[in-house]
């Protein structure tokens, strides 16, 4: 007893300090490098350790007491010495907890099986041997091994008996008294032991769903949901050809001047800032990301998954991008952008067995390319495949023609407001002039 600053008189928990001592206790064998899993396991094992040791030193007491002094001192080394090499085995183990297990039950079994001899047949022994059914539950990867030894000593003690003698000065009662005790004891340990090892399994499958759910996640930050999923089921490349898609381009004005004039940490984080918002878009919209390539972005319309408003749905995408950028600054700074896109076929998919990407390939990639790079700033560079789809939903301005390498001259246009908003001149309130 003790008092309180407030001078209340504190009672000492007992329950908290019998917990506080079995924790002591049951940490004894582990070390620093044990892992949660070992932890437990040699927790578990420290606990039938300090149950068997003073049940088997009650045991030997009893046959001391009955003058069986040879069985007497069997059972109290034993359960002495067998139980302090376990303990120094478990001390001295941080990962294969399996193998120590399998060494420690085996001890006790040999123990077991040398008093049901010296007593003359399994039933003088009170069939003690029945507290190593725990034997096979902890042997694990061994169990098979374990199985086979227990039940092959199980069947000699049954037919080599009786033994050097036929009876015990143990009277029937506490024969009787000590086979309750040990089928009790025996099921006892074999149920704690399979609770340990469900726990350790759900523990186990726990982790690996965790792992999996992890790893779907990177898959999926990288790939498009069906196609990972069909990349996970076949491991091979991924190609399928889709006629009507949409590609967009988008490339920051003046980013060598600007990357000159930042730190790498700032310039990476104004990119993740402005391409973070352009993701947000994407996903509102349905689009699919394909890549960032330096301070590029690309997205496409219609693929995985086909629509017929692939071109509408990415002028709206194409417009709010406008919106966005130009309602805001990233890092201090006011950018630019110049737009350009194209519709058509493209090849898409998966190469290659590292760092997988999902891309697109074909004419109308490599056109939607052109309409950027050769754009102007703050305006949507479209081709007509593209203008043709759009026409009836968007107020387009004809640009002229464009020298494309490999194409010739192609007509282009500017898309200027959504007509579905009327209000809307144009997304920034100006439509500036460019010349090619």
């Amino acid at each position: 007893m003790r008092l309180r600053p407030d001078g209340k008189r504190a009672v000492h928990n007992a329950g908290d300090h019998v917990a506080s001592w079995v924790r002591s206790y049951v940490n004894l064998a582990n070390l620093p490098a044990d892992s949660a899993g070992v932890r437990e396991a040699k927790g578990q094992w420290m606990l039938i350790i300090g149950f068997l040791l003073p049940y088997g030193c009650f045991v030997a007491a009893l046959y001391f007491a009955y003058g069986e002094a040879l069985v007497g001192s069997i059972a109290l080394g034993v359960t002495v010495i067998s139980m302090l090499i376990n303990t120094l085995l478990f001390a001295l183990v941080h990962r294969n907890v399996i193998v120590a297990y399998f060494i420690a039950a085996i001890s006790v079994l040999a123990g077991t099986t040398l008093a049901s001899f010296s007593l003359g047949s399994f039933y003088n022994a009170s069939g003690s041997i029945l507290i190593d059914m725990f034997l096979v539950v902890l042997s694990g990867r061994y169990a098979s091994y374990a199985l086979a030894l227990y039940s092959l000593i199980i069947a000699a003690l049954l037919t080599l008996q009786p033994f050097p003698r036929a009876s015990t000065n143990l009277p029937p009662e506490v024969i009787s008294g000590l086979w309750v005790a040990n089928i009790t004891i025996g099921v006892a340990m074999v149920l704690l032991c399979y609770r340990f090892a469900v726990r350790q399994r759900n523990r186990s499958h726990s982790l690996l769903r965790a792992e999996q759910e992890k790893s779907d996640g990177l898959l999926l930050n990288i790939l498009p949901q069906n196609i990972a999923a069909l990349l996970k089921a076949k491991p091979n490349y991924i190609a399928d050809r889709f006629e009507n898609v949409t590609i967009l381009f988008a490339d920051l004005v003046d980013f060598t001047q600007i990357s000159a004039a930042m730190e790498p940490g700032e310039l990476v984080a104004l990119l993740n800032e402005v391409f973070s918002d352009f993701d947000e878009l994407a996903d509102r919209y349905g689009l699919e990301k394909i890549k960032t390539i330096g301070d590029c972005y690309m997205v496409a319309a219609g693929v995985p998954r086909p629509t017929q408003a692939h071109a509408v749905i990415m002028m709206r995408m194409a417009l709010e991008m406008q919106a966005v950028y130009a309602s805001r600054s990233y890092l201090g700074r006011k950018l630019s952008f110049r737009i350009g896109i194209n519709s058509g076929p493209v090849v898409a998919g998966v190469i290659g067995r590292k760092k997988f990407s999902y891309d697109l390939w074909g004419d109308t990639v490599n056109v939607a390319s052109r309409m950027e790079s050769q754009g102007c700033a703050d305006a949507i560079q479209i081709t007509r495949a593209t203008y043709d789809l759009v026409k009836d939903h968007f107020t387009c301005e004809a640009r002229g023609s464009v020298t494309i390498k490999g194409k010739g001259e192609m007509d282009v246009w500017h898309i200027v407001s959504d007509r579905s908003e009327p209000q809307q001149r144009d997304v920034q309130g100006r439509h500036l002039p460019c010349g090619h």
